[in-house]
């Protein structure tokens, strides 16, 4: 049996798990990784992308940067949240917002830290990865359109590090980011009726609320059929292997999403629908491995 102290200890490791969203950094982890490996330095074994110091200092570095991003986020929406979210509310307030802003300020420090063994571009790469974070949670955040495509833009930068890092510029990159950048876009946008109610009290102009639902479900509606864009590019024009059918499931999927979208007027409902979009974007981060099954048992052997 725990101790009331152990207790107490392991509910305060939970609140500020819960805080960084550790899960969606893991993600992200994995994803940097896969990416690196499939299609940024695909001609590379993995050991080699692996046991890279320098990679590894870039992934760890946005782990921290994502992490104290979440931090300050959180900090910002607090009273928001109580209303949005109350039952994770009640989680984040087992740690004391001097102890979140003092990790945040020692993930943002380790970050640059560990950006600085790379190289002095990383260093200043990550230094205006985490003063976009901030300015975006301090002022972007509450600005319709704007805030949006800008937490779209911070959520795909990570990427941008290693892409930078490896200088592979070939197109079938961009599709790839064009895609995630889509999906990730809609996702905002849900988030934004999900949360209406919270954002409507503490005075948010978020999109719903200057222009109305039925405006975001149209802009939902075009950015979910511009997704066929890269989808059919990356089907019909690159070697993506068994990805392929990924991008099959995606589509039915985002139709699936249109058709509750409509039908959608309550936040368990606009929850539904931001779950499909994690789900895609979760499987996609997965569904690398479908590139080339064939090269990630060659490079196990390898290993």
């Amino acid at each position: 049996m725990l101790s009331r102290k152990q207790k107490h200890i392991l509910l305060k490791f939970f609140s500020m798990f819960s805080v960084v969203r550790g899960y969606n950094v893991l993600i992200v982890v994995i994803a940097q990784y896969l990416t690196s490996v499939y299609i940024l330095a695909h001609d590379k074994t993995v050991r080699e992308v692996v046991l890279d110091v320098n990679l590894l200092m870039l992934v760890l570095a946005s782990a921290a940067t994502i992490a104290g991003g979440y931090i300050i986020n959180n900090f910002y929406d607090s009273e928001k949240d109580l209303i949005n979210r109350p039952q994770k509310s009640m989680l984040d307030k087992l740690v004391s917002q001097n102890t979140k802003l003092s990790f945040y300020f020692v993930l943002n420090f380790l970050a640059v830290i560990m950006a600085s063994a790379v190289s002095f571009k990383a260093v200043l790469f990550f230094s205006i990865y985490i003063f976009a974070i901030w300015f975006y949670s301090h002022k972007l955040k509450k600005t319709p359109i704007i805030g949006n495509i800008t937490s779209a833009i911070l959520t795909i930068t990570p990427f941008f590090a290693i892409f930078m890092y490896y200088k592979n510029f070939e197109h079938v990159i961009f599709v790839h980011a064009t895609f995630l950048f889509l999906i990730v876009s809609m996702r905002e946008l849900v988030k934004d009726l999900e949360n209406i109610k919270g954002d409507l009290a503490l005075n948010y102009k978020t999109i719903p609320i200057v222009y109305g639902e039925k405006s975001s479900k149209i802009m939902l509606t075009f950015l979910s059929a511009f997704t066929l864009i890269p989808s059919y590019l990356l089907i019909y024009r690159y070697q993506i292997g068994k990805m392929n059918y990924f991008f099959y499931l995606s589509t039915i999927l985002l139709a699936v999403f249109l058709v509750l979208l409509f039908k959608s007027n309550t936040k368990t409902q606009y929850l539904i629908l931001h779950n499909i979009l994690k789900f895609i974007i979760v499987s996609g981060v997965f569904s690398i491995l479908l590139i080339d099954v064939n090269l990630l048992l060659n490079k196990l052997v390898l290993l």
